[in-house]
């Protein structure tokens, strides 16, 4: 005697629809044959639980069998068989256990058209200065696109007639084939999962239900983007086929190298050659920012090259923030060259002068530390 497909899924006779599929996953997931290579008892019991779900899944099957029984489909309408009951095969839909253990996907949409395709998103790359990326600014892009046909607007039919259902799929858009115990769900290769076919095509787009035209756009450049940063203009990528709805449009900013500052994030860093009196007697200079002003900096006496003094707040805007950014500005001690020769000896006479009493105490420490290393006087 067959078993009863309620006991098989180990669910009541009145149980709801939700309890009796949540129940079926638990169990397909526990018997499925790749979690159980070469179990055959996993496997004839997986086959059992798919065709008791197949069975009590459907209303009208459910009430036949809740009526009449495991007689109401038989005939081969059992696991191992084709279906041949009043109420046809017990195919298998794959999608049910895809559903639950790759979280949905294609398949868990079954039953639904298609509908025409989404048109593909685009990139435009656009190159921005550093001030632009400081400041902020508007851009006007033109981009090679499609866009809806306005003869047929975006139907592909000509002005007058209309698609039809697809003759194949019947408007669904997929079609499903059995393979054994198996239900596979393609999309239809005769109208691509569109679901309808065009008899008389638009003369204009010859019934892609989109032409190419390019289009200016305006792109709105916020403060404080980095190199990389994307931009999405929705809805503005190409147009879906047949009236479907448009792709994005993307726009990947790179920010150009600029000539005096180099930029770490939020931070500016910027070089500042100074002479070697002033890093000796020390003075003052005026270095540019990018908001259009000039920053004065001390210098004091005896600065190193390398040295970097930090102005807060006067390096970028943190993106979508109100804060800032410094900036380092490194000194560059500058060696005299195409020096006279009076030049030349007021050095000389400097040096002279110099030995020994701390002018340069950075090179005599090292040459101090050489002398002990090799036990020199």
């Amino acid at each position: 005697m067959a078993q009863d497909f309620y006991e098989l899924l180990g669910v009541g006779r009145s149980a709801s629809a939700d309890e009796i599929k949540k129940a079926y996953r638990k169990l397909a997931m526990q018997h499925h044959p790749d979690r159980n290579p070469g179990d055959k008892a996993a496997e004839k019991k997986f086959k059992e639980i798919n065709h008791a779900y197949d069975i009590l899944k459907d209303e009208q099957k459910r009430a036949a069998y809740d009526r009449y029984g495991a007689a109401a489909f038989e005939g081969g309408a059992g696991p191992n068989g084709p279906g041949a009951g009043p109420f046809g095969g017990g195919g298998f839909d794959f999608s049910d256990i895809f559903e639950q253990m790759f979280g949905g996907g294609d398949m868990a949409g079954r039953g639904r058209s298609s509908g025409p395709a989404r048109g593909n998103d685009l990139r435009y790359n656009l190159e921005i200065s550093l001030e632009e990326a400081f400041a902020g600014s508007d851009a006007s892009v033109r981009v090679p696109s499609s866009v809806s046909c306005d003869t047929c607007h975006g139907s592909g039919a000509e002005p007058g007639s209309r698609p039809v259902n697809c003759p194949t799929c019947q408007g669904r858009g997929r079609v499903r084939m059995q393979q054994g115990f198996f239900t596979i769900e393609r999309t239809c290769p005769t109208c691509h999962g569109a679901g309808q076919k065009i008899e008389k095509p638009c003369r204009v787009c010859h019934g892609a239900g989109r032409v190419r035209k390019d289009k200016t756009l305006n792109v709105k450049i916020p403060s404080g983007v980095e190199d990389g940063t994307r931009i999405r203009l929705a809805g503005e990528g190409e147009a879906g086929a047949r009236g479907g709805p448009p792709g994005d449009l993307y726009v990947f900013l790179s920010v150009r190298k600029h000539r005096l500052y180099e930029r770490d994030g939020a931070d500016l860093l910027c070089r500042v050659p100074i002479s070697m009196v002033q890093a000796a007697l020390g003075g003052s200079i005026e270095v540019p920012t990018l908001d259009g002003k000039m920053a004065r900096v001390s210098i004091p006496a005896g600065t190193q090259a390398g040295h970097q003094f930090r102005l807060r707040g006067k390096g970028m805007p943190v993106l979508r923030t109100t804060q800032k950014g410094d900036l380092y500005i490194e000194t560059v001690v500058e060696t005299p060259v195409n020096l006279t020769a009076r030049q030349k000896e007021l050095l000389k006479e400097f040096d002279a002068a110099g030995k020994g009493n701390g002018t340069s105490p950075e090179s005599e420490g090292f040459f101090n530390k050489v002398k002990e290393m090799f036990g020199g006087d």
